[in-house]
């Protein structure tokens, strides 16, 4: 998928669990920021190469290995730094548990180059995308709202017609329904979502019926 309103955003599932990763682009500056590269790396740089892309920052939204497994190959191959939240990193350190549980083989934990904090705004060129910690899924989620397009990531924080599961180490359902009350369901509207996995879908609807959180 690619937007005709200024800003170039590809979505691209990849690996066994098809995590939605996402690249931004500024068509005017040929900056990106890449969201959650979980596998599939060469799809991903196919994907930058045809649009001419330079990656800025390699943004996790949280450490699952299906959201981080491919953050060290890729910044091997494009020198951009991992911007993750530090309450995530247990999770990091443990792949190989994840490992087993999918029966896939361990991938390196590209540890934290850049820390993610609330309020932070990244740019890719001209672009700005605001980060808001939305803990719950995982301690460290984090999801990415960018306001002059109307379009947020949302990590596994919160998907078409449900929420993330929290019943995985550190997984907190009080906390989840609070992040997305507070912070998700306080964005327009309008403002499109792309979730981590499935399609996507926009605010106003998961506002008036998201079965698992209200309004």
């Amino acid at each position: 998928m690619q937007s005709t309103a200024g800003l170039i955003h590809e979505v691209l599932p990849v690996g066994m669990l098809g995590c939605n990763c996402s690249i931004l682009g500024d068509p005017a500056t040929r900056e990106a920021i890449v969201v959650d590269p979980g596998d599939d790396i060469q799809e991903i740089v196919a994907i930058l190469n045809r649009h001419k892309l330079k990656v800025k920052t390699i943004v996790i939204t949280h450490a699952h290995i299906d959201h981080i497994g491919g953050a060290h190959k890729l910044r091997a191959i494009t020198g951009a730094p991992v911007y993750m939240n530090q309450s995530d990193t247990f999770l990091a350190e443990h792949l190989s548990t994840q490992a087993r549980w999918l029966g896939v083989e361990t991938p390196t934990n590209p540890g934290i180059d850049t820390l993610a904090h609330e309020g932070d705004i990244l740019r890719a060129g001209l672009k700005e995308v605001h980060v808001l910690e939305t803990p719950g899924h995982t301690p460290g989620s984090i999801s990415l709202y960018l306001p002059t397009e109307q379009r947020l990531i949302a990590g596994d924080t919160l998907f078409k017609g449900s929420v993330g599961r929290t019943d995985l180490p550190g997984g907190d359902s009080a906390a989840l329904a609070r992040s997305i009350r507070a912070k998700l369901y306080a964005l327009p509207d309008a403002t499109i979502v792309y979730p981590g996995h499935g399609d996507a879908t926009d605010i106003g609807t998961e506002k008036r019926s998201n079965p698992f959180v209200r309004a």
